[in-house]
């Protein structure tokens, strides 16, 4: 199975991205990870809601863009479904069960994921009720991706 993490907001700072490289690192033993960011629309400080809605259909083109028909879009978003760590997993083995060819995880930029992408979406996950910086939505992506995997193999990982 090939997995894709989507994060709208371009990776930018060293610490989270040699974090994020280090799970990525660990991840080649059980499947191959890329990630696709920095597909966010400039926005004025001073944008309306009606310039807001436009970015953000915008992104979702984008993102959909990247979709190929049968591979699974998974979205991130505070109002998605909460899962623990062995929930999580239990969807990482249906997926890799699935027979689809890849699994696209998706985090949105500063204004969240554009409804096209929300309609489009297999499965709305939320990573809790606190807003993340996508950069750290990411890293803690990465070491769920890994810490499911290890819960799928049985091997041990710290709780």
């Amino acid at each position: 199975m090939k997995y894709r993490i989507i994060s709208v907001g371009r990776m930018r700072e060293k610490y989270f991205n040699d974090g994020i490289a280090e799970y990525l690192k660990r991840l080649t033993r059980y499947c191959k990870i890329e990630i696709v960011d920095g597909l966010e629309e400039k926005t004025s400080p001073r944008a309306g809601e009606a310039e807001i809605e436009q970015i953000m259909h915008r992104e979702g083109e984008r993102i959909l863009a990247l979709i190929n028909p049968g591979e699974l879009l998974i979205a991130f978003d505070s109002k998605g479904q909460m899962m623990n760590s062995e929930e999580f997993a239990r969807h990482i083995n249906d997926w890799n069960n699935s027979g689809r060819s890849r699994v696209n995880m998706i985090i949105g930029g500063s204004h969240g994921l554009s409804p096209l992408v929300k309609k489009r979406a297999d499965l709305i996950i939320s990573m809790g009720k606190m807003t993340l910086p996508h950069q750290m939505a990411v890293l803690v992506l990465t070491e769920q991706i890994y810490r499911a995997f290890r819960i799928i193999k049985g091997e041990p990982y710290h709780k």
